[in-house]
């Protein structure tokens, strides 16, 4: 494609996604190349995607970024999981943790054992046997070293403090920044490689390798390139989001809750100093009006923002790297909110790139490569996010009788006959949710399997359900060993409200 070495990297557009990029980058090959990121103070950015995943603390591993300055400036809480509220039906709940479920052996995963002692009336609820579920549900949470350090957790975070607080990490590190609005993309006439950015104030700004991090705009990757979008409107078929800010009513639970609605479902997201609160909906069965009046009528707590409407239609751009331009974060594609992957998404799309660096100029094997990868993880995720619409008894609701009935992706009809039929989930390469994910959601949504493996009835009873018995009883002690995810939160970042 290009034998041109890439010298100069311009990454186009700031908020978390050119932030997050620009940081890695610098951090790791700030030697080899030079880094410029254009971005505008005109423009506003997205700046909801304030839940993350535990992939975000092995990304500040990366960076060398230290826990306590980043909870501090971001306002953060932390995250051992997910509450999913009716999502079955009216006042169901299941739990969505972080943790590992249970012990498995070689032979069999741990919901095998549990299925069969189930059967034989010797099993507790799943989520006994999960520390993080338990530490959620009873407000308790420690992170560092010693006693408790083995909760696998994540944030809350202030996505547009985020952004400033990775501009701070990057640019003594040597990120040029540049203000301006990009007025137009020069392509190459001959290789039709992205040449330059022209800014509104004429000022022409030329590299060898442009990321695009322009959100939903796509002004490179699709604007200049187009390059194409694949719609997934017919399996996620939500459409509109409502952000909006509220005062904290009390504690930060040390978890996001997802709370399904006639159309959609809502957001809570504890931070230190309010509550991230937003509706997410299909604009085919609710009504924009309906739905802020459905999200004032919900949330808890004095509004400190009017609600904000965000649009978006779910799907991938058809190759996130095109030529000499790779689009990371919203411009490469939007996988609804509800795993809240948008922000892990961005973190592994640019370490991606950086393993697959084009250091002696663009060609299309790398570009090829970073595109399977991205797809396969993407689908991967599109498909787990389908699983919670697909599996859900709400009868009676045009919304939720179309997400039951549907077609599914042949991946994942396979994956769900798989589990209904022998109880085998299973975490495919390259793949983000890991099997305890698959298990807790696909029990939780309801589905039952027909059968399960033998195990657990050649352990017997007794020694089954003993078994179970003192596992849950240990991580009941360990949960109540810890402190109030509001009281360590108080301590650990002394910025934190005073519990409420």
């Amino acid at each position: 494609m290009s034998g041109r070495p890439v010298r100069k990297v311009v990454i186009a557009g700031g908020g978390t996604a050119g932030w997050t990029v620009a940081a890695a980058l610098v951090k790791n090959i700030g030697s080899l190349v030079e880094i410029v990121l254009v971005e505008s103070d005109a423009i506003g950015t997205v700046g909801v995607g304030e839940s993350t995943i535990p992939t975000a603390r092995r990304f500040h591993e990366l960076l060398g970024i230290d826990e306590r300055e980043f909870v501090r400036a971001t306002q953060a809480s932390f995250k051992l999981g997910i509450s999913f509220e009716n999502w079955t039906r009216d006042r169901e709940r299941y739990f969505h943790s972080f943790g590992t479920v249970g012990r498995s052996t070689w032979m069999a995963d741990f919901q095998h054992m549990w299925l069969e002692a189930r059967a034989m009336g010797v099993a507790g609820p799943l989520e006994d046997y999960s520390l993080e579920t338990q530490a959620a549900l009873t407000g308790k949470f420690r992170a560092g070293s010693g006693e408790g350090s083995s909760l696998n957790y994540a944030y809350h975070l202030d996505a547009t403090a985020y952004g400033q607080y990775l501009r701070g990490f990057a640019e003594p590190l040597g990120v040029t920044r540049i203000e301006g609005k990009i007025g137009d993309v020069r392509l190459n006439p001959e290789s039709g490689f992205i040449a330059s950015l022209v800014l509104d104030n004429g000022e022409i700004i030329e590299g060898d390798l442009f990321i695009d991090c322009t959100g939903f705009r796509a002004l490179l990757i699709e604007g200049a390139l187009e390059t194409g979008y694949e719609d997934w409107t017919h399996w996620l078929s939500t459409d509109r989001a409502l952000a909006v800010q509220t005062k904290a009513v009390g504690p930060a639970r040390p978890y996001t809750r997802a709370i399904a609605h006639r159309a959609g479902w809502q957001w809570q997201i504890p931070l230190q100093h309010r509550v991230g609160n937003g509706l997410v909906y299909s604009s085919a069965h609710l009504s924009d009006d309906d739905a802020i009046r459905l999200l004032e009528s919900r949330v808890e707590g004095e509004m400190l923002t009017d609600p904000r409407l965000i649009r978006y239609v779910s799907g991938t751009r058809r190759a996130s790297w095109n030529r000499n331009c790779v689009a990371i974060g919203l411009s490469s594609g939007f996988v609804e909110p509800l795993e809240s992957t948008s922000i892990h998404l961005i973190m592994i799309a640019v370490t991606r790139l950086l393993q697959l660096f084009p250091f002696s100029g663009v060609n299309e094997a790398l570009a090829a490569r970073y595109n399977d990868l991205s797809r396969t993880e993407l689908e991967g995720i599109r498909d787990f996010i389908i699983l919670h619409y697909h599996l859900n008894e709400r009868a009676g609701e045009p919304f939720w009788d179309r997400c039951r009935i549907m077609e599914i992706p042949d991946s994942l009809a396979s994956r769900i006959a798989l589990f209904r039929e022998s109880a085998t989930a299973f975490q495919a390469n390259d793949e983000l949710f890991r099997i305890d994910s698959w298990v807790q959601v696909m029990l939780g949504q309801g589905l039952q399997p027909d059968s399960h493996h033998a195990l657990g009835r050649m352990i017997g009873a007794e020694r089954l359900g003993g078994s179970l018995a003192s596992l849950a009883a240990n991580i009941r002690q360990q949960a109540g060993s810890l402190p109030q995810h509001q009281a360590f939160l108080d301590a650990f970042s002394p910025q934190a409200q005073p519990s409420g």
